[in-house]
């Protein structure tokens, strides 16, 4: 922090890099030069600044697993408004969570074209905690102020001028915050002496709907509702009195505790071994092959990510279908890249990556990377998305397989977050560089995984999915498993998963295993199911029927689990929802061990990372293995044992 005096103007620059965290000793620095700007007689106003490239992008997270040490922002916010002298906010990057509320108890805000603000504390579980929902309220109706709030977004400038969020756009921001606070005269514009804005209450009772829905009615949307509902019915003090005392009780639940492990959990994910100072290789121009749903969503997500695409497909009858689903992938997407296709590979040739969906048959793939080697320049590097395969033996093919990696998207592709970047045992590190690096381009949340069948996430669910149908023997049917992990939190159980993906897909699959390990114990119930061409949604049938879209238990599915009993000799007991539940989650957990035991996944909450954006596993639970941590380890002992057909146990000393 520094107090730089220019032309009666005092400017306090907040220079913490790389996002200027609003950490312990920015808050101090802050409140000293607030006391050293009122004491010189020289100023008239002051303009909080950042250096670098942002304003206060957000609190320092890192505090919030300990009490919060003096002096916390609200001492911060009071001294910016008790100062005798008026001080404007001055944004570029962002302003965000805490960065933005020191914004709002400034007496004037301005911003570049550029700059975003928002209060994205519900993505760690909590509510603004320093006069957010209280402040915001005053700029813009309630309604608009719980849009923002519960939906985490990034206000840009523009916007945040028209709805008030902001009171002017500037191009030069140190002049520009020097000539607004000038304009102030020394007067002090608080917004804690403004009324509420008006609003309908037919407005603010939608948006609170719309909140409530968006955040699964968890704690933190329930009290994000109350919060700004307080703000326009009780007093100015008694609101913020309140907005904080509910904050720090979240800030303290288990539920933020887990949304900050998966925030680090991001961070330590591009963090991988062997790569020394490999450096990515230039990507401008993509190319895929297979147009069906699969190859059709990677495409929209290069497109939008800014990425010139090829695609094709050796059917061209695929095609002109391939080229409307990705119109509508795209139909909200601002600027798209271009797209090309083509039925022969030779259009692949001038492709800086070469990204093979097509389907899951390992001849099939081998036989495309002989191919493409004789196409493609020998720098370009090949990407499979196998969901399954052994990628080293798809690379073997290949005369540079050090430029062969595994790209697994998950369906849809454009709009799930997840990407599994798989590392064959030869690819180059400059490779995997280049894989990461379009990760965070596409906006993804890549994880890096070793080789091995299903990988991190098809493994730990295929575990999963065995011991779910392992219990339809026993006594549950599928809408009792299914109500009983989707009340856990998950977005769907596991046979209304599979109805959606595709039966068909999930018994080619098994066929496979089944092949290659001789193992013929699955329930045969999927593969009843598929023979009578029940292949789930798509066909209109699978584990469910279904009517109006809607999902509803089947009598032909009842009959077909109680022939399966009958045929395995098996006396039937009611499972309770309990049950349910830990043998679900102890199938998760002991194959997610397994899964670091093998060095599949290179630490815990990369596998944390995995089930929660490609799964659906309940963010609120940070994911199996955090999850794992906080129960009490007896227990976990008996639902372990008590999984059927476990051929491997786990060691719950991973846990740590």
């Amino acid at each position: 922090m520094r107090l730089e005096r220019e032309a009666g103007i005092g400017f306090i620059v907040i220079d913490n890099p790389p996002i200027n965290a609003g950490s312990l000793a920015v808050r101090q620095g802050i409140l000293d030069a607030i006391d050293a700007l009122a004491r010189d007689a020289s100023l008239t106003a002051g303009v909080l600044i950042g250096a670098g490239t942002t304003f206060i992008a957000g609190s320092d997270l890192r505090e919030f697993s300990a009490p919060l040490a003096d002096p916390q922002m609200p001492t911060v916010i009071a001294a910016i408004e008790a100062c005798p002298k008026p001080i404007v906010a001055a944004i570029h990057g962002a302003a965000l969570g805490g960065g933005y509320e020191i914004a709002l108890a400034c007496d004037g805000r301005v911003a570049v074209a550029d700059a975003v603000v928002g209060l994205p504390e519900g993505t760690f579980g909590i509510i603004p905690g320093a006069g957010g929902t209280v402040r915001l309220p005053r700029l813009t109706d309630a309604a608009t102020a719980l849009d923002i709030v519960s939906t985490c977004r990034r206000v840009k400038a523009p916007e945040a001028k028209a709805l008030g969020l902001i009171d002017e756009v500037v191009d030069d921001l140190r002049a520009g915050a020097a000539a607004f606070a000038s304009e102030l005269q020394g007067e002090k514009h608080g917004l804690r002496d403004l009324p509420p804005k008006p609003v309908e209450p037919e407005a603010f009772d939608k948006a609170s709907a719309a909140a409530l829905k968006r955040g699964r009615g968890r704690p933190y949307a329930q009290e994000q509702v109350a919060a700004l509902r307080r703000a326009i019915q009780q007093p100015f003090e008694t609101a913020l009195a309140e907005e904080r005392s509910v904050f720090q009780r979240l800030r303290q639940s288990e539920e933020s505790a887990a949304l900050r492990h998966l925030f680090f959990a991001e961070r330590d994910a591009a963090r991988i071994d062997g790569l020394g100072d490999a450096k990515p290789l230039p990507v401008t121009s993509v190319g895929i092959v297979g147009a069906g749903t699969m190859g059709s969503g990677i495409a929209a997500a290069f497109l939008a990510a800014g990425f010139p695409v090829t695609l094709v497909d050796l059917k061209p009858e695929l095609l002109d279908a391939a080229r409307e689903r990705v119109a509508g992938f795209l139909a909200k997407t601002a600027r798209p890249a271009a797209m090309t296709t083509a039925s022969e590979l030779a259009a692949l040739a001038p492709c800086d990556l070469v990204i093979e969906a097509v389907f899951e048959d390992m001849a099939v793939k081998q036989d495309l990377l002989r191919t493409l080697d004789g196409i493609v320049r020998p720098n370009a590097i090949l990407a499979s998305n196998t969901s399954y395969l052994d990628l080293d033996a798809i690379a073997a093919v290949s005369a540079g397989p050090s430029r062969v990696v595994g790209l697994h998207f998950f369906a849809p592709a454009h709009v799930m977050k997840l990407l599994e970047i798989v590392r064959g045992a030869k690819t180059a590190p400059a490779v995997l560089a280049t894989a990461l690096k379009l990760g965070r381009a596409l906006g993804k949340v890549a994880v890096v995984s070793g080789v091995g069948d299903g990988f991190i996430g098809n493994r730990i669910y295929n575990a999963y999915r065995t011991q779910c149908e392992a219990m339809l023997l026993a006594g549950a049917l599928p809408e009792e498993i299914d109500g009983a992990i989707e009340a856990l939190g998950f977005a769907m159980g596991p046979f209304a998963v599979s109805d959606l993906s595709g039966l068909d897909i999930a018994w080619a699959n098994r066929k496979r295993k089944q092949t290659e390990t001789g193992d013929r114990s699955d329930v045969p119930v999927l593969e009843w199911l598929v023979a009578a061409g029940r292949l789930g949604r798509k066909s209109g049938a699978g584990w469910y029927a279904y009517e109006d879209g809607r999902r509803v238990p089947d009598p032909a599915v009842t009959e077909l689990v109680a022939k399966a009993r009958a045929e395995r000799g098996i006396a039937v007991a009611a499972l309770s929802r309990e049950t349910i539940q830990n043998r679900a989650m102890a199938a998760i957990v002991n194959e997610a061990l397994l899964v670091l035991e093998d060095g599949i996944a290179a630490r815990s909450s990369d596998i944390d990372l995995v089930l929660i954006n490609g799964y659906g596993f309940p963010r609120h639970l940070g994911g199996p293995l955090w999850w794992a941590k906080a129960q009490e380890r007896t227990k976990l002992e008996q639902a372990l044992s008590a999984l059927e057909g476990l051929k491997r146990r786990g060691s719950l000393d991973r846990l740590g």
